[in-house]
């Protein structure tokens, strides 16, 4: 496929290469992780999961959601917190009466790029739960959360791209136990109805965010 020589051109590919679509996609995963560990903290409260047949007859229940803005690392975000029927539940990673939820930052990146380890996943989990949560109930969290992730990097994605470009940022995440400075890369493709998209996200060997 010829691809049009204005697409090639330096204004046409400036305007594509910026920290705002790396932000924007940053600020977006945070937001799901959020909600998905809320669900599964739900699921840890009720002693089932979603749409499960455990939920018969239990005396509680799931009892829809409600919107509610947080502000995280990457600004103010609008999540879905679920609630039971009976009103016990009591949100850890957002807090009832709260505004801003736990530090989730090195757990998103280490749930989503490339190159973390699953021991370095769980350590992220235990330190925002701490003593809140036993090991088990932490357990269940992680396994949701990762479940998702994996699925987002085992989708499948277009054949064809008009163009592909990366970015880097530098954060902090979680290697063999220590945190340290790594950056993250981030494959950014525009496809054939002029949509972007987030490719993948990897860890860098070092800090620099050359490439």
């Amino acid at each position: 496929m010829d691809i049009p020589k204005e697409f090639l051109s330096k204004e046409f590919l400036s305007q594509f290469k910026t920290g705002e679509d790396v932000t924007a996609f940053m600020k977006e995963l945070h937001t799901r992780v959020y909600e998905q560990m809320l669900e599964a903290e739900m699921d840890n409260h009720l002693g089932y999961e979603k749409h499960s047949n455990q939920g018969d007859h239990s005396g509680n229940s799931r009892n829809g959601s409600y919107r509610k803005q947080i502000q995280t690392e990457m600004g103010e975000s609008v999540i879905q917190v679920p609630r039971d029927r009976e009103g016990e539940f009591e949100p850890i990673v957002v807090p009832k009466h709260q505004s801003r939820g736990l530090s989730i930052e090195r757990l998103v990146i280490s749930l989503y790029a490339k190159g973390m380890s699953v021991a370095d996943i769980e350590s992220e989990m235990q330190e925002i739960y701490g003593i809140n949560l036993s090991t088990s109930a932490i357990s269940i969290i992680t396994n949701k959360v990762r479940q998702a992730a994996t699925e987002w990097q085992n989708r499948l994605l277009d054949s064809l791209y008009m163009i592909v470009w990366m970015d880097g940022i530098v954060f902090k995440v979680r290697e063999n136990g220590k945190v340290i400075n790594k950056t993250v890369y981030l494959c950014v493709g525009l496809n054939k109805e002029g949509l972007k998209e987030v490719l993948g996200m990897w860890i860098g060997k070092n800090e620099s965010a050359a490439f």
